[in-house]
């Protein structure tokens, strides 16, 4: 069975940490390159009509979200050398065969690995609200009060450094495929850009359906960059229906969001 070179020389770590790198920053690029093309150039009709933000996107903000994006994408990159090297040396529950656990794990350990990322995420996003961390770790991400694609991975070193050891962490315990490693680490790109897409991409009602209920969707997200104290999660409402910090603008905004009419920007 095919095996992923030995990270363990140093020329070994940083061409691996290279290769990574190009694959994470890849993977954010064409995913909210493409959202931001279509949505922004090709469909500048449906984005007029579903806009979320007051304001405008500007090169300025744009520069500075590439920026930060890159140094996340770094962190990743750098944190996804360690957990390899950690897996070469048996110290993760990363596995290859599939017979290990079943082909009936594989979605379980998903579903797993997504309800236990939106629950760490969701308390470490607001511990990151207290004012003095605020400051320090989560402001940067906040300074795009209008959300764009390419927003999704703008976050301050240490918040991308808080988000970037969760998997490596939980990989010590929890075993999982490598390829539902890699399918999950996609789930949670594409998320985030349609999070910050400012641009609302779900159909009429889709927040009343079984499953529309439970997803967070851009106009979710785009009222904590408005409000800061609502809508603190990550993929799933549960967290924050349960803990009554779902904003009480939201139904309201998705439906007006959603008629096929220009509506006013959320304030």
């Amino acid at each position: 069975m095919y095996r992923i070179p030995s990270f363990d020389s140093p020329i070994a770590f940083i061409i691996g940490t290279m290769a990574i790198f190009a694959v994470v920053i890849g993977r954010y690029l064409l995913i909210a390159g493409g959202f931001y093309t279509y949505f922004y150039i090709w469909r500048k009709e449906y984005w007029s009509k579903r806009k979320l933000g007051a304001k405008n996107y500007t090169r300025q903000q744009f520069r500075r979200e590439l920026f930060y994006s890159l140094i996340t994408a770094g962190l990743f990159a750098v944190t996804g050398s360690l957990m390899v090297v950690a897996w070469q040396h048996g110290y993760t529950k990363i596995y290859l065969e599939v017979a290990r656990y079943g082909y009936w794990y594989l979605p379980l350990s998903l579903l797993l690995y997504l309800l236990i990322h939106e629950t760490y995420y969701y308390w470490l996003h607001r511990w990151m609200h207290r004012p003095a961390v605020f400051k320090v770790v989560h402001k940067v991400h906040h300074l795009s009060t209008t959300t764009s694609p390419w927003t999704a991975f703008s976050f301050h070193p240490l918040e991308g450094l808080l988000q970037a050891v969760f998997l490596p962490l939980l990989l010590i315990v929890m075993p999982m495929h490598l390829y539902v490693i890699l399918l999950q680490l996609t789930i949670m790109t594409f998320s985030s850009v349609i999070n910050h897409l400012d641009i609302e991409v779900y159909p009429k009602n889709f927040q009343k359906h079984l499953l529309g209920k439970w997803l967070i969707g851009a106009t979710h997200h785009a009222l904590h960059h408005k409000q800061f104290k609502y809508n603190y999660g990550l993929y799933f409402t549960f967290w924050d229906k349960w803990k009554c910090t779902e904003s009480p603008l939201f139904k309201t905004l998705f439906d007006e969001k959603t008629k096929g009419h220009t509506a006013k920007p959320a304030t």
